[in-house]
């Protein structure tokens, strides 16, 4: 049974919108019962590849193959804005063709798994970011799926949850292909990578952990860009020679050809070598001088067993002070940050003209219908078009997309995006909730850096230790022990 193969791509070609390739003519195979990430820089299409998996999308050219009978289900990023206001079981319904009498049963047993406390008449939008991913799982597993594919189920989830999911994945007997960005939750439970190239749109297909896997493709790269240096010599002695033998004339011309077309065929030799994922440059986020405090938090609402309870907290935060806010998921850490970013006077008391910055979870914040152009523009203090191409290349954002909607961008370009307009709109209070959240490893460190560097008051809310660990803490608010 492990050695069928469960879904085959046979030369697929795939455009997103216009003129945007994602594949190029890829092929590759997963067997049955395999657990295998799929890696790829921000904007590369993985989110893309797996609506093609799903029926989703179709191929443009080339065709996809599923195992007869084996079915798909999907874990998403994020849940449809459309379906905040369903209730659990509406949600769930959303799951099946049609209705299912048992629906309520099913819902029971698959919470349990995504371990979640959830009435089945509670409304989505009234659940945590960290259990809407639960129950983004649950919508997967509860169609019981021979083809599971997840997308960023790590996101929102705390220590408790991701050790949970990983358990879960260990033990689950069905095939797996899941996009994330946590590479120890990755090299606990797969088998193998597909690298989706962003340059080259092939898919590359590795086996072994997540970490062997790492360092073959570094090797790889290292060994051919070796083999060019070398051919890069030879090609450069060939003109050499040619040169020479053209200025003697006569016989000799024709040598110098010969050698020329040499160098012709070795240049076309030269192993075409992988661009790596770019990675930020460094920044730091510019904030004005206050003198004094910046803001007194004075009460926070905590949930625990559903009850919410006002707690008092009484913390006056001063300029460059950082405020680390901790506690399991659904105890409310979002509710808390929305209710200081909005200057809620039960909560909080903010100093009068401290500009705020706030990097919400879901990125609403942001107004999805507006262009790129637009939504940095409207943050910068000049007004300037060239400033604003500059400003979106410096975050990773490439020109062709400046004038789309924000709707149209990856969830990691929308990371990038809410950190180009913080750092356009320089506020001297940072309000950050799980600011990791869809954006590609490789770009942590620089921001944890450009974080533990801020010079303003910052309060902020992240599940990745070792992300935390990279940035200066001075106050730590635990929410679970009020």
């Amino acid at each position: 049974m492990a050695d069928n193969i469960v879904l085959r791509f046979d030369r697929v070609s795939f455009e997103y919108g216009h003129k945007k390739p994602i594949l190029e003519e890829v092929s590759f195979s997963v067997r049955t019962g395999s657990k295998v990430t799929l890696m790829g820089q921000n904007g590369a299409g993985k989110s893309s590849l797996f609506k093609l998996i799903t029926g989703e999308m179709n191929p443009d050219q080339g065709r996809v193959s599923i195992d007869r009978g084996a079915t798909v289900a999907i874990g998403r990023q994020t849940i449809p804005r459309d379906h905040l206001d369903f209730t659990v079981e509406e949600f769930f319904a959303e799951a099946f063709p049609e209705k299912r009498w048992d629906l309520p049963a099913r819902i029971k047993d698959t919470l349990e798994i995504v371990n979640l406390v959830a009435p089945l008449d509670r409304k989505i939008r009234e659940f945590s970011g960290g259990q809407q991913a639960r129950l983004l799982l649950g919508f997967a597993l509860i169609q019981n799926p021979d083809i599971l594919l997840l997308d960023e189920p790590t996101n929102n989830l705390d220590a408790a949850g991701i050790a949970h999911l990983t358990q879960f994945l260990i033990d689950y007997d069905k095939t797996c292909i899941v996009i994330s960005h946590d590479a120890d939750f990755l090299n606990s439970f797969t088998h193998g990578v597909l690298y989706l190239d962003v340059f080259t749109h092939k898919i590359e297909q590795y086996t072994g952990d997540y970490y062997d896997v790492v360092e073959e493709i570094k090797s790889r790269i290292e060994k051919a860009e070796r083999e060019n240096v070398r051919l890069e010599r030879t090609i450069q002695e060939k003109k050499d020679q040619a040169n020479v033998f053209a200025n003697k004339g006569g016989k000799l011309r024709a040598v110098a050809k010969r050698m020329r077309t040499l160098a012709e065929d070795l240049e076309e030799n030269k192993m075409d070598v992988r661009r790596e994922d770019k990675t930020l440059p460094d920044f730091e986020i510019p904030c004005a001088d206050k003198v004094g405090p910046i803001v007194t938090i004075k009460t926070a609402s905590v949930l625990k067993e559903g009850i919410a309870e006002t707690k008092p907290v009484n913390l006056t935060l001063k300029r460059n002070t950082h405020l680390f806010v901790s506690g399991p998921n659904g105890i409310g850490k979002s509710t808390f940050l929305e209710a200081l970013a909005r200057g809620d006077a039960e909560r909080v008391e903010i100093t009068p003209g401290v500009k705020i910055g706030y990097y919400r979870q879901d990125f609403s914040s942001l107004d999805f219908d507006a262009t790129v152009f637009d939504t940095l523009l409207s943050a910068m203090k000049e007004k300037n078009k060239e400033l604003v191409y500059k400003l979106a290349a410096k975050f990773l954002i490439p020109a062709e997309l400046i004038q789309n909607k924000v709707e149209s961008l990856s969830e990691g370009q929308k990371g990038l995006l809410m950190f180009a307009k913080l750092y356009a709109e320089e506020p001297e209070l940072l309000i950050l909730d799980e600011p990791t959240n869809h954006i590609n490893f490789r770009h942590l460190p620089v921001i944890a850096a450009a974080l533990d560097a801020y010079r303003g008051t910052m309060i902020f809310v992240s599940h990745v230790p070792d992300f935390v660990a990279q940035i200066r803490i001075d106050e730590v608010l635990d929410l679970e022990s009020l």
